[in-house]
């Protein structure tokens, strides 16, 4: 699916326009054009991204092939970059898609196979407003980086969520079995959002540093915003990846604590069978010349003696906390 969104001054004039329109309108330089790729067919990318743009072909390449990282390109006459949108859900779990963004002189052109908050919450932001919306084409390409990245505060705040019930799962009495595979899966959240934001802020760095001629200088403040954005995210991933290894530690403290327990444990159960087996043992040998055996006492005190140091090593044992 095509949208198109046709600004002048600022304002927007016109939308959704044809292929023969946005051809025309390719051709006024007075305007400045948007437009979005939303899960477009093979024949629109060819339209719009070969004919009416003739973008690099190795930018194409980029757009209709899934990348794992995010990049940014610089072709002269445009900048293309391939950002990623990031969401969280318990049932779904963590899930990355990507947006590829044109930035030249008069037109920014998106695309993206899936729907994006971040590009619909522009479009609405463009469509109700009556009065200036954008002057320019760096402009639009904050808005959309812009509120891709505020989208990254709820993902991470899951994260977080999951993250406070494995340290309550941690510290618990009776651990869940599948804590470690919580633990993994977490982590590993939480490594792919730090890599995402982390390339993601090297952009946005590039862009905020004005080495881009198609980032006017009045613009620069509000990328600088965006970097410094990126920057608090990464620092809070890497807080929660720390938060996240110190709990993992624990678990393994707490699991090797609760063995060390149970050894000792079974020690001194073995330890406290010892009179027992011993006496039994020298019985067991059925010597045939055996003073005990004729001593009418003898089974009695035996079985005294017996108790006795049965009794003995377990008061020992609770004495050393062993029992």
């Amino acid at each position: 699916m095509i949208h198109s969104f046709i600004f002048s001054e600022g304002r927007l004039i016109s939308r959704d326009l044809e292929i023969e329109g946005l051809r025309l309108v390719r051709a006024d330089k007075g305007l400045v054009v948007w437009v979005d790729l939303d899960n477009p067919t093979d024949g629109e990318v060819r339209q719009i991204l070969e004919e009416v743009y003739q973008f690099h072909p190795l930018a194409i390449e980029d757009c209709v092939t899934p990348s794992s990282l995010p990049k940014v390109e610089d072709y002269e006459d445009y900048l293309f970059m391939v950002m990623h949108a990031v969401d969280f859900s318990r049932e779904g779990k963590f899930s990355s898609t990507e947006l590829d963004l044109f930035l030249g002189k008069e037109f920014v052109v998106t695309y993206h196979r899936s729907p994006l908050v971040s590009v619909q919450s522009t479009i609405e932001r463009c469509a109700r407003t009556t009065g200036v919306v954008a002057r320019g084409p760096d402009r639009i390409a904050h808005f959309l980086l812009d509120a891709l990245v505020d989208n990254f505060t709820p993902a991470l705040n899951e994260l977080r969520l999951e993250l406070e019930e494995i340290e309550v799962a941690v510290l618990a009495q009776s651990s869940d079995k599948r804590l470690v595979a919580n633990l993994l899966q977490v982590r590993g959240d939480y490594l792919q959002f730090r890599e995402i934001v982390r390339s993601q802020r090297d952009i946005a760095e590039r862009l905020a540093r004005g080495d881009s001629k198609l980032v006017r200088a009045s613009l620069l403040p509000y990328y600088r915003d965006l970097r410094d954005n990126l920057a608090r995210l990464e620092t809070a991933a890497a807080n929660g990846n720390d938060r996240l290894m110190i709990a993992f530690d624990i678990f393994l403290n707490k699991a090797a604590f609760e063995t060390n327990e149970g050894i000792k444990v079974l020690t001194a159960l073995t330890a406290l069978t010892v009179p027992p087996l011993l006496v039994g043992t020298w019985y067991g040998m059925n010597f045939h010349r055996m003073p005990e055996l004729d001593s009418p006492i003898a089974y009695p005190l035996i079985t005294v003696a017996t108790i006795a140091t049965t009794a003995f090593m377990w008061w020992y044992l609770k004495r050393k906390r062993l029992l």
